[in-house]
């Protein structure tokens, strides 16, 4: 053995303490490696509640950690008549409000205009044109910019069109840069409404200057699981049919619909979480390893998947189903109203705030492996994430110790509130008896890490600058996902025992007694 393969101090020392080789990441190495292109930002729906409370603080933050172009304009647009000034004011508040550091407003918001538009009329977007030529002669953004639809779906169709008839959506001529078109959930209310706004999107932008946003695709936490399964070489050989029982992908909430009701009554919960979270979540963690971490390579992982979920035959809807709708209850120790009671919601409404879907992946991976997904409205907490649960050992050499069953190991990816991984499993317990006890690893994300943390929009808005379209929606998986959900809402909708399939729990607790019912058919 030479001197180089012998095992120095250093090494057995390293190996006694649990780790050969120590990563030590440092804050800069996670900021960016240069800044976005110079580029305009403009929010259409700039004075609606999503504008203050999301988008200016995000940007904000960014501006604050050198995250934002240099140079940058923001400009706000919508059909509230007010200046620029006034416009700055209304949105301070805001970022006041969710705790920023505010020394750099004043240097922020010179570069936040405003410019009342009416969304139905062309002329108002010759004017927007005309508007961002001036603002740019003095501040050079290179004529790339950035048109955010904040707005009510209903109007996505007419402000695509408009904005190309206007010449915006237009690259690389008549001194624009690149033009980028950013649009919100719902993608549609069905699969042909969804491909009809397609079609008319496309009419002025091609698919590189769509983005569809999902934030929920942008939290740390949920970028992390493909970091997990792909980049541990622990979790791969066991990630299948094989090993693992089923799989739960929770997202809960402790609100109700708050101001959402003219929404929310109309979508209802499938239409709200389903056809867009859920199924990001459930492509994350089914999907197989990319050839390369670039975005379409990660699309077209996501697609089979989409394409490989079980159809669920009319017939079969309320097998694989269970929906629920919130009444009065107790949420933290408050009194809360029951949904048909909240403002805005029909007193007769039978829109569910709560479902278990169960949905199965036919390739070779998941064959026979159940997916459960949970997601509603005045739960017992806000919570959301996804357990593996393997399946039980197949013969227990401890059975005439401790009988026949042993819990099942389970992994736990928590994205929100607390961003952890956790794993559970057996050990012996202390004493002479022999016993088992279930113990946890469990890792805090932000552990050990004290850099600049970007929240979902952050680092939504910092990709679209960016041109990166990995976290975004690719109009293929839309459609994919309304080709499975499409069948479910009808039957849904126009069953004749469409109120008793609707159960109702309390608010506060964790939905109907019969989700549980569901889990225990396997």
């Amino acid at each position: 053995m030479s001197s180089r393969d012998r095992p120095t101090h250093t090494t057995l020392e390293a190996i006694v303490e649990g780790h050969v080789t120590t990563d030590t990441i440092s804050p800069e190495d996670c900021l960016l490696e240069s800044p976005p292109d110079p580029c305009t930002i403009v929010i259409l729906g700039a004075s609606g509640d999503l504008t203050s409370r999301k988008l200016i603080p995000s940007l904000y933050n960014l501006f604050i950690n050198n995250g934002l172009p240099d140079p940058y304009l923001i400009v706000g647009c919508a059909r509230s008549e007010m200046s620029t000034d006034e416009f700055r004011v209304k949105l301070r508040g805001p970022a006041e409000e969710s705790g920023l550091d505010m020394k750099g407003w004043a240097e922020f918001e010179a570069r936040l205009h405003y410019l009342p538009i009416s969304y139905d009329s062309e002329g108002s977007y010759h004017e927007l044109a005309t508007f961002l030529r001036d603002l740019e002669k003095d501040v050079d953004t290179a004529g790339n910019r950035i048109f955010y639809l904040s707005l009510p779906m209903f109007l996505y169709k007419t402000t695509a069109q408009l904005l190309g008839r206007a010449g915006l959506s237009a690259e690389n001529e008549g001194g624009n840069g690149w033009s980028r078109i950013v649009v919100e959930k719902p993608y549609g209310s069905d699969r042909a409404s969804a491909a009809d706004l397609d079609r008319t999107i496309h009419e002025n932008f091609n698919e590189s200057q769509i983005f569809r946003i999902d934030h929920y695709m942008a939290k740390e936490t949920v970028q992390n699981i493909l970091m997990l399964r792909f980049a541990n070489a622990i979790f791969e050989p066991i990630w299948n049919r094989n090993y693992i029982d089923h799989v739960d992908i929770i997202a809960a909430e402790s609100l109700g619909v708050e101001k959402r009701a003219g929404y929310y009554d109309k979508s209802g919960v499938l239409r709200d979480m389903f056809q867009n979270h859920m199924m990001q979540l459930l492509a994350l963690t089914a999907m197989e390893p990319p050839n390369d971490f670039e975005s379409d390579a990660v699309n077209n992982e996501k697609v089979k998947v989409f394409s490989a979920l079980q159809p669920i035959a009319a017939e079969d809807v309320y097998g694989n189903l269970v929906l629920g709708q919130y009444g009065p209850g107790t949420v933290d120790g408050v009194k809360v109203r029951g949904y048909r009671e909240e403002e805005g919601v029909d007193a007769d409404s039978l829109t569910s705030t709560f479902a278990m879907m169960r949905v199965f992946v036919d390739n070779m991976r998941w064959q026979g492996v159940p997916f459960y997904l949970t997601s509603g409205k005045r739960l017992g907490a806000k919570l959301t994430e996804i357990v593996i649960k393997f399946r039980e050992i197949p013969h227990s050499m401890f059975r005439d110790i401790l009988g026949d069953h042993i819990s099942e190991n389970i992994l736990t990816l928590g994205i929100q509130p607390r961003e952890h991984i956790s794993l559970k499993f057996q050990t012996k317990s202390p004493g002479a008896k022999v016993r088992l006890r279930s113990v946890a690893m469990d890792f805090n994300y932000l552990q050990g890490y004290d850099g600049p943390v970007l929240d979902a929009y952050e680092k939504a808005l910092l990709d679209c600058m960016n041109g990166d379209q990995m976290l975004f929606w690719r109009q293929d998986g839309i459609d994919l996902t309304w080709k499975l959900l499409e069948p479910v809402l009808h039957e849904c909708e126009i069953c004749s025992d469409r109120a008793d399939r609707l159960k109702t729990y309390e608010a506060g607790s964790w939905g109907p007694v019969e989700a549980m019912e569901l889990k225990l058919k396997g």
